[in-house]
């Protein structure tokens, strides 16, 4: 089958290349199932991954040589049926190998296309993207009706999933972007009242965040997938929460922080790793991918799309695309139709 594979860690995402390696077999003792991908949707994790650069290469988690890809939609191709899956279920499901025109994983790494959705509706979420600013918000964050949220880079694919989740929990939003065009991505995602959005490429955007704020008190939870804690805290009110999920506006260079400023706002700072609560606790995901797909279900939460890239010749292009930062929301890469998949 046709597949992005990483035989060594690559410098350029030009030097990716669509090989043929053979299909995987699912491990039915293990309730593995096979599934024809109609979809892959790009991650920021991806970016790490093929340069060896994520923490769960250098753990040994992921190694060369590996299929690229974390985020994936298609149908069942064959399934035991102590699964719950069946022949021809169109699923969706986060596990690394979804550059690849098919996939064996466990049951447990796939969840079914709720009702009104596509294949390609849900790879515009991506089930290892969407589900993190649930787990942040929600379960770590404990997000109430309210209260005020700044999300940081608020067109990006954990963002506009975590501006809709806050906005659903009856929390203000105040939203920070990059630019002009992802400025107008936040507002059209269709949010009653619609997002507060501050451009936080200029100077003194912190002071533009505490004045949206009642009496300029600050606000009550912040939720940082860029790297932007100490100034996250500036903007925070007393006893705030800062919610620490990556460090993607870094370039790999870890943010140092002046603890003072933790105390002198009696701050609190949670880390959540989405992909290490699983591996620990795979109940707490359970609760997360509940709560999730009721939000889903009663249509809280869309799909936004940047582009959708044409066959996994693209990955290379889409990643730098991404690398870039010209991406908005998700990009997803089409390998073939859902009915083409069922065959």
């Amino acid at each position: 089958m046709k597949a992005i594979q990483i035989p060594k860690y690559v410098e350029s995402f030009s030097e990716l290349q669509v090989t043929d390696i053979p299909a995987p077999i699912p491990n039915i003792q293990n309730d593995e199932v096979l599934v024809t991908i109609t979809h892959s949707a790009l991650n920021h994790v991806d970016l790490l991954y093929a340069r060896g650069l994520h923490q769960n290469n250098h753990v040994g988690l992921v190694k060369p040589s590996f299929t690229l890809g974390l985020e994936f939609a298609g149908v069942v191709a064959s399934a035991s049926a102590r699964s719950g899956f069946n022949r021809g279920d169109q699923v969706w499901g986060s596990s690394v190998g979804g550059f690849a025109e098919q996939i064996a994983v466990p049951a447990s790494a796939l969840h079914r296309v709720p009702s009104g959705w596509t294949l390609h509706d849900v790879a515009g979420l991506g089930a290892a993207t969407a589900p993190v600013s649930y787990g942040a918000l929600v379960r770590v964050a404990r997000v109430q009706a309210g209260q005020t949220v700044l999300v940081h880079a608020a067109a990006g694919g954990l963002g506009v999933v975590a501006v809709q989740i806050a906005h659903a929990l009856g929390a203000k939003v105040i939203a920070t972007v990059g630019s002009q065009e992802k400025a107008e991505v936040v507002r059209k995602l269709g949010v009653a009242g619609g997002v507060l959005v501050v451009r936080y490429d200029r100077d003194g955007w912190e002071k533009e965040v505490l004045k949206m704020t009642t009496d300029g008190r600050g606000v009550d939870v912040v939720y940082d997938t860029v790297g932007l804690v100490e100034k996250s805290i500036r903007c925070l009110r007393f006893s705030g929460s800062v919610v620490i999920a990556g460090f993607a506006g870094r370039g790999g260079r870890m943010e140092t922080l002046a603890m003072n400023r933790v105390l002198l706002k009696g701050a609190k700072l949670m880390g959540y790793r989405y992909g290490e609560t699983g591996r620990r606790d795979p109940q707490e995901n359970e609760e997360v991918w509940k709560g999730f797909n009721e939000m889903l279900e009663t249509g809280q939460i869309r799909p936004v799309i940047y582009k959708t890239y044409l066959g996994l010749e693209s990955v290379p292009g889409a990643m730098d695309d991404l690398a870039a930062r010209k991406v908005w929301g998700k990009a997803v890469v089409e390998l073939r139709s859902p009915q083409t998949a069922k065959l």
